[in-house]
């Protein structure tokens, strides 16, 4: 089981973790290493800080930039 990180509610961290999955069974590349399902690879991203949420009607604050500028970690 997959410790979901402080700050984010379970029925976000169960969104985020559904919706990298589609991204991950359409191909889209893991940010972790490991040899896991796609549940448990999007669940590990989310939780190890690799995906985060982004709310598009949020100001783009030093934390979250916008999306035009480059960032490491990457959104959903």
């Amino acid at each position: 089981m997959i410790s979901r990180p402080n700050g984010i509610g379970a029925f976000e961290f169960a969104v985020l973790a559904s919706l990298r999955a589609a991204q991950l069974c359409r191909g889209c590349s893991p940010r972790i290493e490991g040899d896991h399902c796609v549940a448990v690879t999007a669940q590990m991203e989310i939780a190890g800080g690799a995906v985060i949420s982004h709310d598009p009607s949020a100001p783009a604050t030093a934390e979250a930039p916008a999306l035009a500028s480059p960032v490491p970690a990457m959104t959903v």
